[in-house]
Formats: structure tokens, sequence, C-alpha cells
């Protein structure tokens, strides 16, 4: 079993809130808009990190994380991109794949919006955890966490963190 913290849209800001979930996770995912790279970085003190770029992020986020990230835990196949759009509304750049070769979760960021949806189409899990950072329209800051055990998807919790600063 595999507890993951899944966040997003941090835009360079980390806090002690943020941190004392990551210190509860097993792993964190963090789906892009990452910003400055002391964010990533604190996040691999505390635990693994597995993270895709998105549009604000420079050079540097981008030579060190990429544009998609497929992989497995628990035999749950997951693919993260930063803008990947919603069921019967996927972005253009992965519409097709998404079709022919659906994950068990697909998870994207970018709106600032915190969304769980199941896609019943593609049989698929859709998360978007909104925006853990001060930086966007956005109210509540968000995450998520839950657990996957086997191939099960399990404990799924909002996290709202304090009001952005």
């Amino acid at each position: 079993m595999k507890k993951i913290l899944l966040l997003s849209d941090t835009h360079s800001f980390i806090d002690n809130q943020i941190l004392k979930f990551v210190k509860q996770a097993d792993e964190v995912w963090h789906a892009g808009d990452i910003g400055d790279l002391k964010v990533t970085d604190t996040l691999k003190k505390y635990k693994p990190l597995r993270a895709v770029f998105g549009n604000i992020d420079g050079k540097d986020a981008r030579a060190e994380f990429p544009l998609d990230l497929k992989f497995e835990v628990e035999n749950v196949s997951v693919w993260m991109t930063h803008i990947g759009g919603y069921p019967n509304k996927y972005n253009q750049r992965i519409r097709e794949e998404i079709k022919t070769n659906p994950p068990k979760i697909f998870i994207c960021g970018h709106s600032h919006i915190l969304k769980v949806q199941y896609d019943k189409k593609l049989n698929l899990l859709h998360l978007n955890p909104g925006a853990a950072g001060n930086h966007g329209f956005h109210k509540i800051r968000t995450m998520l966490r839950f657990k996957i055990e086997k191939d099960e998807i399990k404990d799924l919790e909002i996290i709202e963190l304090a009001a952005r600063g």
C-alpha cells in the first residue's frame, strides 16, 4: 500500500501546512506549475517525488521533469501531465492516446479547480488537485491524498489549506 499526496500549481510557494501532509505520505506527486525548483527540492528532502513541468515552468524545471509522466504503482497505471483537460474534453495533444491506452488514474493541474471525476467511457479516475500555491484566482488552496493498494484507489480525501495569502 502507498499513501499518495497529490498537489499542483504551487507557483514557487511551499509552506509548513503543505509539509505537514508531505510528511504523512509515502510519495508526493506534483502535477506542474512548480515555479521555483526550491519547491521540488524541499519536497524531495522528505519523500520520493514524481512531477511534471507546467506551462509557467522555465528551462530548469523542463530539464528535470517531463511533460508527461506515465508510471505504475501497486498495479495501478497513472498518467500525469499539467494541461490535460477533462472527461469528454481532453486536451487535443493527448486525446487520441488516452482513448487508445487509458490509464487507471489520469492526473492534471493547470485550471486551479479541484476536480475528481470518473470517466465512464474510458473507465479511469480523473484527478485535478486544484492549486496549492498562492498565485491565481482560487480562494482556497487545495491538494488531494489517497491510498493505492494492489489495484484499488482508496480513502480519497480533499485537503483544504488556508486561504491563499
